[in-house]
């Protein structure tokens, strides 16, 4: 069992991304929305043979609908279709999951005619997708199709990683440098933090790359512990599912605090 979780550049206009989720097929068990970063997250899962049958077609049709020429949003991107990484699921393993990152981005290529770049393990070496996004089109050249992104369909990035938690906190009473600095403060081995503003609003933007390492909670407690006098934390965010074994670490009285719940589990959605 493989989960894929797609990032797409558009959370605005609601019919696209119906329509978008309708092409995903059955692996789809999952769809967040954001009009402010313009983005939707949807999380897929299944066999191999089915999930990569659903990935390709909701890839195409983001393709067919989606144009990155006026897009804006607060999120950075390479391409309307911009993130596409690949998650092993217990007992699936890392090779699998590069297996098809290897598969999807040679036919991406080569159907789409856009760059595509890889991340995860190359090699022997791990490649992170900030790294990339860092590095694109400057000393890094795609590792598939052409040299140079199209207007319109940009770049898209593959990648074959382990499981991460994308859980953002939305501030109140904080600056735009407040809450960048917030973040820097909180990045550390197993969490990736950005500060940004996001409306009339300000988020702490997280992913937690090792669930085993960082907990939602130890986050929430020290961006609040390192708030300025003006500062609160309106509200925590999850962004797609977490494992079973998140909450497993966190008291249950907090898991509305911390926007988390089992039914928003892998677990759960597999189930039904």
């Amino acid at each position: 069992m493989l989960e894929c979780v797609l990032n797409l550049s558009e959370g605005r206009d609601l019919d696209r991304v119906t329509r978008l989720a309708q092409a995903a097929g059955p692996s789809l068990r999952d769809l967040h929305s954001d009009a402010f970063h313009n983005r939707s997250v949807l999380t897929l899962i299944n066999p191999v043979d089915e999930l990569e049958r659903d990935v390709r077609g909701l890839i195409d049709a983001t393709f067919r609908l989606l144009d990155l020429e006026h897009h804006e949003g607060v999120h950075p991107r390479l391409g309307v279709v911009d993130v596409v990484p690949f998650v092993p699921l217990a007992p699936a393993t890392m090779d699998s999951a590069t297996r098809l990152r290897q598969r999807t981005a040679q036919w991406v290529a080569s159907t789409f005619d856009v760059p595509v770049f890889l991340y995860g393990p190359l090699d022997g070496v791990e490649r992170s997708l900030p790294f990339v996004r860092a590095h694109a089109f400057k000393d890094l050249v795609a590792d598939f199709g052409p040299a140079l992104a199209d207007v319109h369909r940009g770049a898209v990035v593959v990648g074959a990683r382990d499981i991460l938690v994308a859980w953002n906190l939305w501030l109140s009473g904080v600056s735009l440098d407040e809450a960048r600095d917030l973040a820097r403060m909180a990045r550390r081995p197993g969490l990736r933090a950005l500060g940004l503003q996001v409306g009339d609003q300000v988020q702490v933007s997280c992913n937690i790359v090792d669930v085993e390492m960082v907990t939602p909670s130890q986050v929430f407690d020290l961006v609040k512990a390192h708030l300025p006098l003006t500062g609160a934390i309106e509200r925590a965010e999850l962004v797609g599912l977490a494992p079973r074994s998140v909450l497993q670490k966190e008291d249950r009285a907090r898991w509305a605090q911390l926007d988390l719940s089992e039914d928003a589990t892998i677990e759960s959605r597999l189930a039904r």
